[in-house]
């Protein structure tokens, strides 16, 4: 096993698509045989939500739907700092909206 996943890191998982038109975030564009269609990557900009108990990932997108994969899958990866800063936008937030921010019965910053 590669990379340590933990709660919070940002991810980019790669998807494999074919079209007969790549969209502007196409990577890796290949013509198939006859020229119909073209298979090319779609980076995913995603983040680790939780470690299953099975050593799977749940990753959240930017609009909170949830994908299970193994941390082996060769088309994830940890973000580099590079990307971190340079897509930050594309990130989902640490925490999606409604979602609490600490654990149940955890105090934060508690003052007497």
């Amino acid at each position: 096993m590669g990379h340590k996943f933990l709660p919070g890191d940002p991810v980019i998982f790669c998807v494999s698509k074919i079209s007969t038109e790549p969209g502007p975030r196409a990577e890796d564009v290949y013509p198939a045989a006859h020229g119909d269609t073209y298979s090319y990557l779609v980076p995913k900009f995603w983040r680790v939500e939780r470690l299953n108990d099975d050593g799977s990932l749940v990753l959240v997108t930017r609009r909170g739907k949830r994908h299970t994969v193994i941390p082996d899958d060769p088309r994830l990866r940890a973000a580099s700092l590079w990307e971190r800063w340079t897509y930050s936008h594309r990130f989902p937030p640490r925490h999606l909206p409604g979602e609490p921010k600490s654990p149940a019965g955890v105090l934060q910053n508690s003052v007497s």
